[in-house]
């Protein structure tokens, strides 16, 4: 413990992804693509992680770019937040 009584705290993961869907009450599905080369031969598959995010504002819509940052666990599968929208999904009428 430090003697100021303030305590020093690990700096949190953030990532950028992509909402996938937006239908829970403050609660996010967002998915994190990246690119995986196979051990054997070398060819690249793509690779997606899909994490709920808690949104308490409801701000972010499907398809916004975001960006989250890891927390205590909200609820049983919530252990992200939204930090903010990167960029909003462009919608066709």
């Amino acid at each position: 413990m430090t003697t100021s009584g303030a305590t020093a705290r690990k700096s949190r993961r953030t990532k950028i992804a992509v909402v996938e869907s937006d239908r829970g009450n403050k609660t996010l599905r967002v998915r994190i693509d990246r690119l995986v080369q196979h051990a054997k031969y070398g060819k690249y598959q793509r690779r997606k992680s899909v994490l709920h995010v808690h949104d308490e504002k409801n701000e972010a819509k499907a398809g916004d770019v975001v960006e989250i940052m890891e927390c205590r666990p909200v609820s049983k599968t919530k252990s992200w937040r939204l930090l903010r929208v990167v960029r909003k999904a462009i919608q066709v009428s």
